[in-house]
C-alpha cells in the first residue's frame, strides 16, 4: 500500500496523520510532501515518512503512484492554502486514481458547512478509514 501524505503552511496537520498512519499500518509505505519546505521540515520531523520531497512537481509525481492520498481538503482545490496549491496540483490530486481521504478545514477563505473547528474527532476519523483501507477492512468506494 502507497500512501502519499500532502501538507502546506506549518505542515502540522501532515506530521500528525504520518504519526497516526504509521501506527495504524506499519508496513505501509509512505511518501510525505509539503508544498513548501517548511511543510516538509514538519513532517520530517515525525520520522514517519519512508520518502519526503517539496513542492509542484513532487506532487503531481507522487499522485501517480500512491493507493491512498491523504490530506487537507484544499489539496484538491486550485489556489487553495494561501495559493500554495497550484492549478496543476489540485488537479494531480483530484484526477489520480487513489483514494482521496480530505479533511475538511475551514481556512484560507474557504468554508466547508458542517465542520466544527479543530475537531479531533475528523482526523480520527480520516486515519480509522486509512487503517480500514490498509488492513482490507474497506472497501475503496
Amino acid at each position: 500500500m502507497n500512501i502519499l501524505v500532502i501538507d502546506g503552511q506549518g505542515g502540522r496537520l501532515g506530521r500528525k496523520l504520518l504519526e497516526g498512519i504509521r501506527k495504524a499500518c506499519p508496513k505501509a509505505l509512505i511518501t510525505a510532501i509539503g508544498t513548501n519546505s517548511i511543510a516538509t521540515q514538519s513532517m520530517i520531523a515525525s520520522g514517519c515518512a519512508d520518502h519526503l520531497a517539496t513542492g509542484e512537481n513532487a506532487v503531481i509525481v507522487a499522485c501517480r503512484k500512491a493507493n491512498i492520498i491523504i490530506g487537507p481538503f484544499g489539496i484538491a482545490v486550485a489556489d487553495a492554502m494561501m495559493g500554495e496549491i497550484s492549478p496543476s496540483m489540485a488537479n494531480a490530486v483530484a484526477s489520480a486514481d487513489a483514494y482521496r481521504v480530505l479533511i475538511p478545514m475551514n481556512l484560507c477563505d474557504t468554508y466547508i458547512a458542517g465542520v466544527m473547528s479543530g475537531s479531533a474527532a475528523i482526523l480520527d476519523d480520516a486515519l480509522n478509514r486509512v487503517s480500514e483501507l490498509c488492513n482490507g477492512n474497506g472497501e475503496n468506494q
